[in-house]
């Protein structure tokens, strides 16, 4: 038997995600959402686009609805007007019912965690750009419970370089 996911919880990582977000999608250059790192790859721009869809069927899911409605975008800051917009209404719609379990747990697993996961290849792109974001402990951000808009507090614990350990090269 499975943990319950409550709304606490799931709220908790809708501020992280928007936290995250906020921090990559802020000063980015002004040709960021055209840069794509592989012909087979999507562009930025496409996928904050996907991040507002993501969002939006998330919001649908907490209200009942498991429709897939994608948007296109053509430009920056309306795709990123909207993703910000849609994170609140799903927040808001998690914050106005009960716990589900199952249905915050399938919210979670689907829209959030891919969602996520896109935020950091925005990250990584952005280096790849040539206009990376700074390292952070983001273990000592302020992530607030209902704080999902694109404005976010300031980091606290970004430093200099890599954490990781070198990388090591694979010989063959």
């Amino acid at each position: 038997m499975t943990e319950p996911v409550t709304d606490s919880w799931l709220r908790h990582t809708i501020a992280t995600l928007a936290y995250r977000a906020a921090k990559v999608l802020r000063d980015t250059p002004p040709d960021f959402g055209q840069f794509c790192p592989a012909a087979q790859s999507r562009t930025a721009l496409s996928l904050v686009a996907h991040l507002g869809d993501l969002m939006e069927w998330g919001e649908r899911m907490a209200r009942g609805e498991v429709r897939w409605e994608p948007v296109p975008q053509t430009s920056w800051p309306e795709a990123v007007d909207r993703f910000f917009g849609a994170l609140g209404a799903l927040d808001a719609a998690v914050a106005g019912q009960a716990s589900e379990s199952t249905k915050h747990t399938i919210i979670f697993q689907g829209p959030v965690a891919d969602a996520l996961t896109h935020v950091g290849q925005l990250a990584m792109m952005r280096g790849l750009a040539g206009s990376p974001i700074r390292p952070e402990s983001y273990a000592r951000a302020q992530i607030t419970t209902g704080l999902v808009g694109r404005d976010q507090p300031g980091p606290r614990g970004e430093f200099d370089g890599d954490a990781s350990p070198p990388a090591r090269v694979l010989s063959e």
